[in-house]
C-alpha cells in the first residue's frame, strides 16, 4: 500500500487532531508511523490574522488550500475541526469519518473572574466569532468586544497581557492540548449553545476514493456523526457563514436525538431559536426543518 498522506494546518490543535487521525488508522489496520504521513499546509486563513474571517472570505479560508490538495492528489485525506467547515463541501469531496466528539462547550476564560456574570460593568472580551458575541451581548449588553484572532497559544497570550479581561474557547481543544487548566468555567450549553459541530474531528476524502473511504470507514463514531448531521443539516438551511450568529448542539439521550438551535443579530437584540426531538435516523431532515424555521422567522434580521 502505498504511503497514505493526511493533509493538515499547522497549528498545534490541528496537528494534535491529524495524529489523531492517524493513530486510529495505525491501530485499525496495523499500520506503522512509516506508513502515514502528516503533510502540513498553510491555508489563507492562516496566513490573514489582522482582520476577521467575516471581512475576508469565511469558514472556507481553512479548508482552500487542503481542499485543493486533496483534488490534486497531493494527499488521500484532510483532517479538519468541523466547525471551520463551510455549510456545504465541494463537489467531489465528503466527510467520510467523524472523529469521537469532545466536550461541546464553550471555555470562558479569564485572569479576574469567575464566570460571565463576575466580570465588571463594561468589560472587555476579547473575541473573534460573531456567534460568541452575539450571545454576550445577549447576556451581558453592557460588555464591549474586541476582535480577537490566532491559535489557541496566540489568544491565551493576548489575554495574560491584558488585552482584554476574559476570551472564549472551546472546551475541546484546551482538552485536545491538555490545557484544560485554563478554563476558569465551562459554559453551560443553557447559555452559550455551541457553534455547529464544535468539538468534532472531521476527515475528508474524495469520494471517487474508494480505497481511502474503506480505510477511514471504521474509524467513523455513528453517535458523533448522527449529531453532525443534524447540526450541519440546521447551517446549510440558513445558508450559514462566519458573518452570521448561529449555534446548534444535538444529543442523543436515551434513543432519542434531541437538538437545539438558533440564530442571533450581531448585537444580540433578537434571537430566534428552536428546537427539536425525534428518531437518529432523521437527523439531516431534522436539523434541515429547524434551520427553515427559523430562516422564516428572522426574515431579513438574520439574512447577510
Amino acid at each position: 500500500m502505498p504511503k497514505l498522506r493526511i493533509g493538515t494546518r499547522g497549528s498545534p490543535l490541528a496537528l494534535y487532531q491529524a495524529n489523531e487521525a492517524k493513530s486510529r488508522l495505525m491501530a485499525a489496520h496495523g499500520l506503522t508511523d512509516a506508513d502515514v504521513e502528516i503533510v502540513v499546509i498553510t491555508t489563507t486563513g492562516d496566513r490573514v490574522r489582522d482582520r476577521p474571517l467575516s471581512e475576508i472570505g469565511g469558514k472556507g479560508l481553512f479548508t482552500k488550500e487542503i481542499e485543493e490538495a486533496l483534488f490534486a492528489g497531493e494527499i488521500h485525506l484532510a483532517v479538519h475541526s468541523m466547525k471551520d467547515m463551510p455549510a456545504r463541501l465541494p463537489d467531489g469531496l465528503v466527510m467520510a469519518a467523524l472523529l469521537p466528539r469532545e466536550d461541546a462547550r464553550d471555555a470562558f476564560l479569564s485572569p479576574v473572574a469567575r464566570s460571565i456574570a463576575d466580570l465588571a460593568q463594561g468589560a472587555t472580551v476579547g473575541s473573534s466569532s460573531v456567534r460568541r458575541a452575539a450571545q454576550l451581548k445577549r447576556l451581558r449588553p453592557d460588555i464591549r468586544v474586541i476582535p480577537f484572532r490566532g491559535n489557541v497559544e496566540t489568544r491565551l497570550r493576548k489575554l495574560a497581557e491584558g488585552v482584554a479581561e476574559a476570551t472564549f474557547l472551546a472546551c475541546a481543544g484546551l482538552n485536545r492540548l491538555g490545557m484544560a487548566g485554563k478554563i476558569t468555567c465551562a459554559v453551560p450549553v443553557e447559555q452559550m449553545l455551541p457553534a455547529v459541530a464544535q468539538g468534532c474531528i472531521g476527515i475528508e476524502a474524495r469520494e471517487d476514493d474508494v480505497a481511502t473511504r474503506a480505510l477511514l470507514a471504521p474509524l467513523d463514531h455513528e453517535a458523533s456523526a448522527i449529531a453532525v448531521t443534524c447540526e450541519r443539516a440546521f447551517l446549510a438551511a440558513l445558508d450559514g457563514s462566519c458573518r452570521t450568529p448561529l449555534a446548534g448542539h444535538a444529543v442523543i439521550e436515551n434513543g432519542r436525538l434531541k437538538f437545539r438551535g438558533h440564530a442571533l443579530t450581531p448585537d444580540g437584540l433578537h434571537c430566534f431559536e428552536t428546537t427539536r426531538e425525534g428518531s437518529p435516523a432523521d437527523a439531516a431532515r431534522m436539523g434541515r426543518d429547524a434551520g427553515e424555521q427559523v430562516k422564516a422567522e428572522g426574515g431579513s434580521l438574520i439574512a447577510f
